[in-house]
């Protein structure tokens, strides 16, 4: 287990620039993602969740017919951790993936998550 150490304010700054739409608030991590819809918000929480498992950090998700919100804090010492910027990084990832302008693949042809 990595040690539990709560990141300065310097560093979470720094680490939020790389994070859009993610912000520090009330020692909790958070982000709103917008969905096209019901299934695609399922679709989101079950990938968060499986992230969330394979990483045994686990975040707050809130859920709503076309949004996600998720929270993240290191229970243990009430505050935002290395591994909660690790973590939603991933879920980022997750969460926007798209496929590449010269990808075979097409994408969703309407607006995806955001």
């Amino acid at each position: 287990m990595a040690e539990d150490v709560l990141l300065s304010e310097d560093e979470l700054k720094s680490e939020l620039a790389a994070l859009p739409g993610w912000e520090a608030r009330d020692d909790w991590l958070r982000r709103e993602y917008k969905t096209p819809g019901f299934a695609h918000t399922m679709m989101l929480a079950n990938a968060i969740g499986y992230a969330a498992e394979a990483a045994w950090h686990h975040p707050d998700l809130s859920i709503g017919y076309a949004q996600v919100i998720v929270k993240l804090q290191t229970h243990r010492v009430r505050g935002i951790t290395w591994s909660d910027v690790e973590l939603a990084k991933r879920i980022e990832d997750v969460a926007t993936w798209l496929p590449s302008e010269d990808s075979p693949l097409d994408g969703y042809p309407k607006n995806w998550v955001k």
